[in-house]
């Protein structure tokens, strides 16, 4: 990391959107652990990937509250600061909408998404894949690995080769995972 980009981290004010992720701290995982935990992977995986334009990253502490807490004030999301508004964006761009399948969302989000709504999707997959190593349900592993390499791998390619070549990584190691669970070739 640079210097400059460690100039931009420090001016990023990123406690209130930590502070407001909190609120997902009683939801459970699949995988284990919490949804607010998911979150600050997420943002450590978008740092790692050099990823640290400050409204993605705030974006990307906050990206499942819409979802997750039923009766959400959406205005504690957008007065936060002089960004969110534009956090709010991205949020909502990576919110699966009303009445949306899953297919539809992530299509969407391939198709017609903003640049950083392909980065932070392929951040939020590497979080949701990693958990996978934490889940027993083989249906849940095999229905999501193959969401991933139909949807998410092609959002990565457009966003992020780096991010890309550690989701099929994934993916690979959950096939394997799901094969010597089931016996199966991977």
């Amino acid at each position: 990391m640079t210097r400059h980009d460690m100039m931009l981290l420090k001016g990023a004010y990123l406690a209130p959107y930590i502070q407001l992720a909190t609120c997902l701290i009683g939801k459970t995982r699949e995988g284990g652990g919490n949804m607010f935990r998911h979150q600050l992977d997420t943002m450590a995986t978008l740092i790692d990937y050099g990823h640290i334009e400050s409204v993605l990253l705030k974006a990307s502490l906050v990206h499942d509250v819409i979802e997750d807490i039923p009766d959400f004030d959406h205005n504690m999301l957008a007065t936060i600061d002089y960004e969110s508004p534009s956090v709010y964006n991205l949020v909502l761009e990576v919110t699966r909408r009303s009445g949306e399948s899953k297919p539809e969302f992530l299509s969407r989000i391939r198709d017609t998404g903003t640049e950083n709504a392909r980065i932070l999707k392929c951040a939020d997959r590497i979080s949701n894949m990693i958990s996978l190593g934490f889940v027993n349900n083989t249906e849940f592993i095999s229905r999501y690995t193959d969401e991933t390499v139909s949807y998410i791998l092609p959002i990565a390619e457009k966003a992020d080769k780096n991010m890309y070549a550690e989701l099929a990584s994934l993916v690979d190691s959950r096939r394997k995972y799901l094969s010597a669970l089931v016996g199966l070739e991977p």
